[in-house]
């Protein structure tokens, strides 16, 4: 390739600063070429962040029509009384609220919240179960719920039961993490979760979508295959030709001009663009029947729309299943941002946060009638490493946007127009970078010791093997009580939890040493070793991106004690001189958008 333009966009190593600051800095200048992280000097401008944006809108909508889709092709034609456009809706209206509250005072990283998957396995244990039947039993005035039996039990009223039944366990999922947030459960079982733990989790994650993503993509296949080669062209091949931002104008000798990788920080929307004009001029954009409906323009999302959720003893266990799972996956999430954007661990204070303003967000999208949850996105952060560009900026507009289109489900229909092959591409290709930081995560232990070997291998196999075994197999879980049924069977299914499970479970019981489980020097964190290369003053700064704003931190004093967990500890909090940071110091500082150009300053560059 030939010469790089002046000043291009310096290119950042996820290892160490200090190794990086002993090379050449012309290295990294004439190597344009590399895929290390790299990073917009200053915050992104307005320009960028919304197509930034709005390629995390096409993932989101990506894993919203497919939970969507999977859990309503269940349904009879006619089943539903409301329009999925409205389904659609709510729970983009929930997850806008999510992701807003998450980034500003939940665990503060740039995370997108989703209708997770994990929500959809305890949702179609549910809908696919023989429904309960509500009858008046003889000679009282009391009601009692029967399983039915007959041939009309697939009635309007019986799938709409079921749905509120569905919404039912989200709320109770929802209420469980909001629980476990405020008394601190992930902050105590975070620090044992070393990189033993974490590395099965995300490759389960990686591969647990892969039935989904081949059912979509076989829609057609040529389709799929043309995305996926635009989306690795675009990410890969071009992702390090540097443009200038306004390539039509005349070169500038201007020593503060800087250039941009456009087809990597483009690499989702460019593909599902090109892909999605192909389709409609073939013809071949279809919109799914069940997703297919009249919508109005604007409609104002509120509890019992169309009537409550129903909690019954079986929406209480699916709710606990659905809370384990998606409490698990988006632990995994904090990690892997965190990781990604070369970070320390999440401390407990974040992650307890975090999970609780999860669950706020499941409670609001259970109450709205979604039969889909919300929490932290895999394939979003999957997404973050594609275009190795991560902001807070980007995502409360994402937040934002997500809310505003919640309010008119006639422009939510316009998402299922995507075609499906298109949206099977999407998931697959941020799925295997999510998969391959997984395997990534490796180096960080001793993978040659024997002890490791057989966690890592024994966690992903039966985490793959179960959920086959007991689909196959049902009758296994058969107790004869329906509640217990419903918890295995969501449980057990479950290829994260399951693989989360049973790696801290060996992990915390097979003998092994600390340097050997990856957690060096005795500290408690699956980054150690990435850590405590880190200069002091790198490590503080980077510290400061997970504590809440100066606003909240003043509250923090009035907190009761039990709830102490939320917020910082003293000694962690504030700058080197002990004073806490201003909202404007951290706001934008996230690795990739918060250092400095050599020879520019940020208020030179935002001057372009």
């Amino acid at each position: 390739m030939s010469r790089s333009p002046p000043n291009a966009i310096q290119l950042r190593s996820v290892g160490s600063q200090s190794t990086m600051a002993s090379l050449p800095q012309l290295s990294a200048v004439q190597n344009p070429s590399s895929h290390s992280w790299t990073s917009l000097c200053g915050s992104p401008p307005w320009g960028l962040s919304c197509l930034l944006a709005l390629q995390h809108i096409l993932v989101l909508a990506s894993l919203l029509c497919a939970s969507h889709l999977l859990l309503l092709q269940s349904l009879p034609a006619g089943g539903l009384s409301s329009s999925p456009a409205q389904l659609l809706a709510s729970s983009l209206f929930s997850c806008g609220v999510s992701t807003a509250l998450q980034t500003w005072m939940g665990s503060r990283l740039p995370l997108i919240q989703a209708p997770s998957l994990e929500f959809l396995i305890p949702g179609l244990v549910l809908t696919s179960q023989k429904l309960p039947l509500t009858t008046r039993t003889p000679g009282n005035s009391s009601l009692v719920l029967r399983l039915c039996g007959g041939p009309g039990c697939h009635g309007l009223e019986l799938w709409n039961t079921s749905l509120r039944e569905v919404s039912g366990a989200v709320v109770v999922s929802g209420l469980l993490q909001v629980t476990l947030g405020l008394f601190g459960g992930p902050g105590h079982l975070f620090p044992h979760c070393g990189p033993l733990v974490l590395a099965p989790s995300l490759i389960v994650a990686g591969l647990s979508a892969h039935r989904e993503v081949a059912l979509f993509c076989s829609a057609h296949w040529g389709l799929a295959s043309l995305l996926i080669l635009l989306m690795v062209v675009c990410s890969q091949h071009l992702g390090s030709r540097l443009l200038p931002p306004h390539p039509w104008r005349p070169a500038s000798t201007s020593p503060t001009h800087t250039h941009i990788p456009v087809f990597r920080l483009l690499s989702v929307l460019i593909p599902v663009a090109c892909v999605w004009v192909i389709s409609a001029l073939l013809g071949l954009s279809i919109v799914p029947r069940e997703l297919s409906a009249e919508a109005p323009w604007f409609w104002l999302p509120h509890p019992a729309e169309w009537d409550w959720p129903l909690l019954t003893p079986r929406a209480l266990a699916a709710g606990i299943s659905m809370a384990l799972a998606a409490s698990t996956s988006s632990l995994g999430c904090y990690a892997l941002c965190g990781q990604l954007l070369h970070l320390p661990s999440p401390p407990p204070h974040a992650c307890s946060r975090g999970l609780s303003l999860e669950g706020l967000g499941s409670v609001l999208a259970g109450l709205l009638g979604s039969p889909m949850g919300t929490a932290s996105s895999f394939p979003n952060v999957g997404t973050v490493s594609l275009l190795q560009a991560g902001s807070r900026r980007v995502a409360h507009l994402v937040g934002l946007l997500c809310v505003a289109l919640g309010l008119s489900p006639r422009l939510v229909q316009l998402l299922t127009t995507i075609p499906l092959p298109v949206l099977g591409g999407v998931l697959g290709v941020t799925q295997a970078v999510v998969l391959s930081t997984g395997f990534s995560s490796f180096h960080l232990a001793d993978i040659d010791s024997g002890r490791n070997v057989f966690i890592v291998g024994f966690s992903i196999f039966m985490a793959l093997l179960l959920p086959r075994w007991f689909r196959e197999a049902p009758v296994l879980l058969s107790t004869g009580w329906s509640p217990l049924d419903v918890l295995l069977r969501s449980l057990l299914t479950e290829p994260i939890f399951l693989a989360g499970l049973l790696g801290f479970f060996l992990e915390n019981t097979i003998p092994g040493t600390q340097l050997e489980r990856g957690l060096g020097q005795g500290l408690p964190s699956s980054f150690t070793a990435q850590e405590v290369r880190m200069p002091q003053k790198s490590k503080e700064k980077a510290t400061q991106e997970y504590e809440l704003p100066f606003s909240i931190q003043n509250l923090c004093p009035c907190i009761p004690q039990p709830l102490h967990c939320l917020c910082p500890l003293p000694e962690d909090s504030g700058n080197e001189e002990g004073g806490p940071s201003e909202p404007g110091e951290t706001a934008d500082l996230l690795p990739g958008f918060g250092e400095q150009c050599p020879g520019s300053s940020r208020e030179e560059l935002r001057s372009q």
